[in-house]
Parts: C-alpha cells; sequence; structure tokens
C-alpha cells in the first residue's frame, strides 16, 4: 500500500513536517508494509518557506533586513533542495509583528526588506521566487521593495520619495533603468489569498490600513496617495493595476509586484502544490492523509486540505483529512473531495495540552486510521 501524507502546519504547535512524521509513525504501527511519502503542505500564509523547505530537502537562510520602522531586524527565506527556487514570507521583513502596537502607521512602513530579501535569493541563481505576502504592516504599494531592487521612484523635483505610504502622493515619475538585472530571468509567482483591488471602498487602506494603525483619516489619505501612485505606474509603465483582483494585498504590495517585476499573482495553495509536485506523488497512491489545525466551513475557500483533496480526487484516490478543531459545519468539505474527518483530540482538554501533545495525538488518531483500513483489507 502506497501512502501520501501532506497536511499543513497545525498552527502554534507542530510543522507541516512534524504532522507528517507523527502521521506516518501512527500507521507503520499498524502497517509496516506500506510504503509513505511525505510531502510537507502550506497555503502560502505563514509556515510556507518552511514547509516547502522540508519538502524538498532545502535550507532556510537567515537574513538581516531593514524593518518596517526602518530598523534593522532578522529576517529569512528559503532555498530549495535543488536550489533552483528561492521562497519568501514578506511578513518575516514587513510583517505587522516587527511594530509595536503603540508605533504602527502605515504612513511610514516601508517593504524596503521584502525587496532586499528579494535581492539576495537572487544572489543564489536561483530562476524562481515564490512570495507569500500575508501579514504585511505596510501600506506602501510595494515602493519600499522596488526601490530594494534598484529602481527609482522621483518627485517632480528629480528627487527619490521617502519611505511610506504617506510619500507616494508625491511621485512624479518612475526611473525602471537601475533595476536588478537578475530579475530579468526569474519566474516569480505571488501567493496572494485575497482578491481586494488596489484602491477604493474593498482596497488595501479602507479594509486593511486600521489593523496597520490607520485612523480614517489616514485610511482617505493613503488611498487618495495609492490612487495617485496607479496612475503614474499606468503613465510611466503602462501597467493598469489599480482595479486588478489582489493587487490590494499586503498593502498594494500585490500591485506594485504586478508593476515592477511581472509576477503571477495565485492561490497560495495552488503555488505550493506545483512546487512539491503533489501530483506525480498523488498518480500512484492508495491513500492520501492531509490536514491542518482546524477543519471547519472556511476550508473550502482556498485552504491546504481542498488542495490536496482537489488534486487526488483528480485520479480517483480517496482523501483522509485530520485536524485537532473539527466543526460543526466541517461536513461540507465532504463535497470538495475529503472522504474523511477525524479530530485528532480525545476530549475536552486545555488548549495549552492539545498544543503540547499534538503529536502524541497525531500518532494515536494515525493507528486507529490504519487500523481500520487493514480490518477492511479483511473483508
Amino acid at each position: 500500500m502506497r501512502i501520501v501524507i501532506a497536511p499543513d502546519s497545525f498552527k502554534e504547535s507542530l510543522t507541516a513536517l512534524e504532522v507528517a512524521s507523527a502521521i506516518e509513525k501512527g500507521m507503520q504501527k499498524i502497517l509496516p508494509e506500506a510504503s509513505f511519502v511525505k510531502i510537507p503542505m502550506a497555503d502560502g500564509g505563514e509556515g510556507t518557506v518552511q514547509s516547502l523547505v522540508d519538502a524538498t530537502g532545502g535550507k532556510i537562510i537567515p537574513k538581516t533586513v531593514t524593518g518596517p520602522l526602518g530598523e534593522q531586524v532578522e529576517a529569512f527565506f528559503g532555498i530549495s533542495g535543488d536550489e533552483k527556487t528561492a521562497v519568501i514570507e514578506m511578513a518575516a521583513a514587513s510583517g505587522l509583528h516587527h511594530v509595536p502596537v503603540e508605533q504602527r502607521n502605515p504612513l511610514i512602513t516601508t517593504t524596503r526588506g521584502t525587496g532586499e530579501l528579494i535581492s539576495a535569493a537572487l544572489d543564489y541563481g536561483v530562476d524562481h521566487i515564490i512570495i507569500g505576502i500575508g501579514g504585511s504592516a505596510t501600506n506602501d504599494g510595494g515602493a519600499g521593495m522596488a526601490r530594494a531592487l534598484g529602481i527609482k521612484l522621483l518627485d517632480e523635483n528629480g528627487l527619490e520619495i521617502g519611505e511610506g505610504g504617506g510619500s507616494l502622493g508625491s511621485i512624479s515619475s518612475i526611473d525602471m533603468k537601475h533595476i536588478d538585472q537578475r530579475l530579468s530571468s526569474v519566474k516569480i509567482e505571488v501567493a496572494c489569498d485575497v482578491d481586494n483591488p488596489l484602491t477604493g471602498p474593498t482596497g488595501a487602506s479602507a479594509i486593511f490600513g486600521p489593523q496597520k494603525g490607520a485612523t480614517p483619516e489616514m485610511v482617505k489619505f493613503l488611498d487618495q496617495s495609492l490612487h495617485h501612485f496607479a496612475r503614474i505606474i499606468s503613465k510611466d509603465l503602462e501597467k493598469d493595476i489599480e482595479h486588478v483582483s489582489g493587487a490590494g494585498a499586503a498593502g498594494g504590495l500585490g500591485g506594485g509586484l504586478l508593476a515592477f517585476l511581472s509576477a503571477e499573482l495565485k492561490r497560495g495553495v495552488e503555488i505550493v502544490l506545483d512546487a512539491t509536485r503533489l501530483e506525480e506523488q498523488a498518480r500512484d497512491a492508495d491513500l492520501v492523509i492531509t490536514g491542518e489545525g482546524k477543519i471547519d466551513g472556511q476550508t473550502i475557500f482556498g485552504k491546504t486540505p481542498i488542495g490536496v483533496a482537489k488534486t487526488a480526487k483528480k485520479h480517483n484516490v480517496p482523501v483522509i483529512a485530520i485536524a485537532g478543531n473539527v466543526a460543526s459545519d466541517s461536513h461540507v468539505v465532504h463535497e470538495y473531495g475529503i472522504d474523511a474527518v477525524f479530530s485528532i483530540v480525545p476530549g475536552i482538554i486545555p488548549l495549552s495540552e492539545a498544543f503540547e501533545k499534538a503529536s502524541e495525538y497525531v500518532e494515536r488518531v494515525s493507528t486507529n486510521i490504519a487500523s481500520v483500513i487493514k480490518l477492511s483489507s479483511r473483508s
């Protein structure tokens, strides 16, 4: 029997690889002759770098970069085992967690550090960069990122503008002559799981600005600034990004990546599925096991278990999912390719215990699943 194990991480307790290893350990007790293929998964958010590094036998590269407030912060990116793909989480450099609540101000926060991570990845000679853009502290439309890669954003006097979303309104022209030339031979995919346009009532500033410290007045000003930024991009780069779905992600970084790096915005789980080549492994499997910390009605909207299940169902492979929390509305996942769902939690227990003993509980429920499989093979 060939079993493919492709879970997401269990947030705050286990990485995706740790979940997969616990599943394998539990099932081997009952099915010692089975072969197991572990493929750590993610959906483009937190943990994507770790999952793809684990899945490909790659490595994590630490890097000191410019933080959202201009200070130096410790960040990281990943390099795949074949050293052809770099994986970046923009939050590692430009995330909200780098900014104390009392200092949050999207008028001044910058994505420069994200651009520095891209530059560092290019130093490894990669030809493919995956960028997850959730959890940002910024609203600068990717201007800081662009400047870190050699692009000049100039005011009417030919001087470079300041950092942060509050400076975008002063841009008069964009000079691309000094962009890092290595970017021309690199494919850039952006894990973007929101549909917000750059501006307007559902844009970057209105929807995400308040959580980054924006007052109602600041939201209005930032939205106007992004609108101006988009007009200059349209004039100088001949790219219309203002109303593109996903352009408003990460304070407009989605739009900036489209405009300056010709990136492709995709659902995060789709990027990870492609990068890990899950379909190749699932094609000849007898069973696929997936999972994440919580399975509920929201799981069907681009989450890892559904992406894995859809891939497996292309080849009529049964799919079992496990989770720490199985909600009352989780039954909807059965309509999207998941055949059975199991909770790892043995009863009513404190959350701290669930986190602490997560590996043990994953192993235990996996043993029980394997026992059912063995019983069914006798009939």
